[in-house]
């Protein structure tokens, strides 16, 4: 069983996979950390919180309880009570105090997994099983429950964790911080791993060596961000990407956020993940309940490429829904970086005529359709069609489009409002603000309150109407700002510090309505690029637009990073015209392609005006695309190079699960003289079996000898040059 309850001794016992997950009750009824880490046999494992040395224990000796509580191994964390580690949990009660001392009261183990209210999670399916925990603990003079929510997939290293705080008292309760997870470790012997960037360089894998005290990333933007991604991993000082022990953390969440790995006096580490509390508080009235997003905790002991294709498999299984999750995605080409806001109804169908000719499926309209939007000036809000623009309705090109045998998506941002438009001029309340201080603007715009029912409600009935009037088969969901001055014409003062959370909410609410009522409808997340790469917005969004910065060779940076716990088959990339708009770089056709290739794959460009030589080489890329895809989507990633660390080349692999094919990918970023190939060992595929390449399949060699001694890639002159290898099992 994935769950267990030991009686005797008050242990409960999580196994995922081949990873064991143990608490129990310590004395005075304090829940306590016991063990995260490989499977472990089935015993007591009380010892390892050294109760015994601690003279004292409470139940024994009261003389000092201030050492017991500052040194056990808190499972949930309360402030002010003696545990002056950072906590999980903090509130302000109707007194003006902020102690709370949660206890166990109560718990249930079952089969599968509850949803949060309001908010994505990970999901039980018939292959991929799992059970819960809930453990109930009170704190009878604030008058509150918690109840810690944990999930063990039978067949992953994943245990998932959030949490659910109920007002059962008779007066109202400002909880102040409500983390998702605190997992205690007995030594510090550490390395932190987080994602970091901007825009147009998001998640760039950085390595520290933890140090006494505390270290962390967080987002305090009202999204999950550019500069900080919700990941972190603790591994060993020696782990790579093939051995070693790693721990990964991940946030289903796309909000403000913070992980936090804290360095203990006694050299042991704390640590913690949840919503960012800083200007954070929720008003909790009797009979009401809070509910904390969901953290997802990887374990691996064979490195961080073991963990990433855990996250993968997990997110892939258990977390991406609806038509797309198990399917090709349509191969787009997008006219944003072809036209920007010149075009009009005449220049989408040439775009669309010979993109059909070529095998591209999908035409998508992008930024400037709507209002009067000529620039990013104006119009954000005003979601109807400017037909003065198109030269005609939304509906005849969507037809015309369709006739050519191709989809048709377009572009909205549905959390935006332009100053300079007939919403704004009708509800400048709807925007977010603090009353009586000048709005920041930010690409000319400000942000809606989604908060307000009453505004979601008229967004979507803006959508509706347009989804309803033409054959619209995908969207792109774009935002591109964050938040500030941060209030809400709505919210009453004692709950203004709520809009952080609430507007998140609201954000879901409506993304959830929408892919509800357009089940068939390909939801494509995008946030000024990757600013919202998060599994939250994977719940609804079976792909993410992974950057702005489209350049082939900064994609295997943005890629890489990103591949740490996301999975490809999430990943936006297209095919983008040279010189590249964002750096500048001349890569070629083909490479552009073999890096787009591994993600969803499309073109961002005027085919019409593009060179006669890459025009000709689309059929074979999206064949070449059609080919592998399934394997790529499927099976399992393998990173070979490390372009952070060596910036001459990249390699990584992709292994289908029954080891019966592997596709390679090399890209030699950086020529250099007088070398004649670089040896590079496979990854992943079966010792004992044999495996040939399909462009030569007289020369077989066994899985072993691929993986230990390698292959010899050679054949590439200049820079930027890629070449593809699918080995198949003979």
């Amino acid at each position: 069983m994935p769950v267990t309850y030991n009686e005797t001794s008050g242990q409960f016992r999580l196994r995922a996979g081949s990873t064991d997950y143990i608490l129990k009750t310590a004395p005075c009824g304090y829940l306590a950390h016991i063990w995260f880490g490989k499977a472990l046999p089935d015993e007591d494992l009380t010892y390892l919180l050294r109760l015994d040395e601690n003279p004292w224990t409470p139940e024994v000796n009261n003389r000092d309880r201030g050492t017991y509580m500052d040194t056990l191994p808190f499972e949930y964390p309360c402030f002010g009570i003696g545990d002056y580690r950072d906590h999980a949990f903090k509130i302000s009660a109707p007194d003006g105090t902020s102690t709370c001392d949660l206890r166990y009261k109560s718990h249930r183990i079952f089969s599968g997994k509850p949803a949060l209210e309001g908010m994505p999670a990970t999901f039980a399916t018939e292959q991929s099983p799992c059970e819960t925990l809930e453990i109930t603990l009170e704190d009878k003079h604030a008058g509150l429950e918690a109840t810690l929510v944990y999930t063990a997939f039978e067949k992953l290293d994943a245990v998932t964790r959030s949490v659910r705080i109920k007002n059962v008292g008779t007066e109202p309760c400002k909880l102040t911080r409500v983390f998702s997870a605190c997992v205690e470790f007995d030594h510090s012997d550490f390395d932190m791993i987080t994602l970091n960037g901007s825009w147009a360089r998001e998640r760039a894998p950085e390595r520290c060596r933890l140090h006494h005290g505390k270290q962390s990333v967080d987002s305090m933007r009202g999204e999950s961000s550019h500069q900080n991604n919700p990941f972190a991993a603790l591994c060993e000082h020696k782990a790579d990407e093939d051995s070693g022990e790693v721990f990964g953390f991940n946030f289903v969440y796309s909000g403000n956020f913070k992980v936090q790995a804290e360095v203990t006096q006694h050299k042991k580490t704390r640590l913690l993940m949840g919503i960012n509390d800083t200007d954070f508080s929720w008003k909790l009235d009797p009979g009401e309940t809070f509910t904390a997003p969901e953290v997802v905790m990887v374990h691996s002991s064979e490195g961080l490429g073991a963990m990433s294709r855990t996250f993968h498999d997990l997110y892939r299984q258990n977390l991406i829904r609806g038509e797309y999750k198990d399917k090709r995605r349509p191969i787009l080409i997008n006219n944003w970086e072809a036209t920007y806001f010149g075009f009009n109804t005449e220049k989408l169908i040439d775009i669309a005529r010979e993109a059909s000719k070529l095998g591209i499926e999908m035409l998508v309209m992008d930024d400037g359709w709507f209002g009067h939007r000529d620039n990013d000036s104006s119009s954000l809000g005003d979601w109807y069609v400017y037909e003065e623009k198109l030269g005609t309705s939304l509906k005849y090109l969507v037809d015309e489009v369709n006739k050519l045998g191709m989809k048709f998506g377009i572009w909205f941002e549905p959390e935006m409002i332009s100053p300079d438009s007939d919403l704004y001029r009708a509800h400048p309340d709807w925007a977010i603000q603090v009353k009586g201080r000048e709005l920041t603007r930010s690409r000319d715009q400000y942000v809606l309150d989604y908060s307000r029912k009453d505004v979601r409600d008229h967004v979507f009935s803006m959508m509706k109407n347009i989804l309803d009037n033409a054959n619209i088969e995908y969207i792109k969901w774009d935002m591109n700002r964050q938040l500030t001055e941060v209030g809400s014409a709505q919210l009453p003062a004692d709950r203004q510090q709520e809009l952080w959370h609430r507007y998140v909410l609201g954000v879901y609410e409506l993304m959830g309505r929408l892919t509800t009522e357009y089940p068939h409808i390909l939801l494509e997340n995008c946030s000024g690029g990757g600013a919202r790469f998060d599994p939250g917005m994977l719940y609804y969004s079976p792909q993410i637009w992974c950057s702005d910065d489209s350049d082939a060779i900064e994609r295997l940076k943005i890629q890489y990073g990103t591949s740490m716990c996301y999975p490809c088959s999430a990943m936006g990339a297209h095919v983008s015209d040279c010189p590249n708009h964002i750096v500048g770089r001349n890569t070629p056709f083909a490479t552009r392609g073999h890096v787009a290739l591994v993600g969803t794959f499309g073109y961002e460009l005027d085919v019409t005006r593009i060179p006669q030589e890459d025009r000709d080489a689309i059929p074979a890329q999206i064949e070449e695309f059609k080919k592998y895809n399934s394997l790529v989507r499927t099976g399992d990633q393998y990173r070979i190079g490390n372009i952070f660390e060596d910036n001459s080349f990249d390699a990584f692999m992709f292994v289908a699960k029954d080891k019966s094919e592997a596709l390679f990918e090399f890209v030699q970023v950086l020529a250099r003289p007088n070398q004649r190939s670089r040896r590079i060992k496979l990854k992943g595929l079966d010792p004992d079996a044999c495996y040939y390449a399909e462009d030569k399949p007289e020369l077989k060699l066994s899985g072993e000898a691929l993986m230990s001694c390698g292959i010899n890639v050679g054949g590439l002159w200049g820079d930027y040059q890629s070449k593809l290898i699918h080995f198949i099992r003979a």
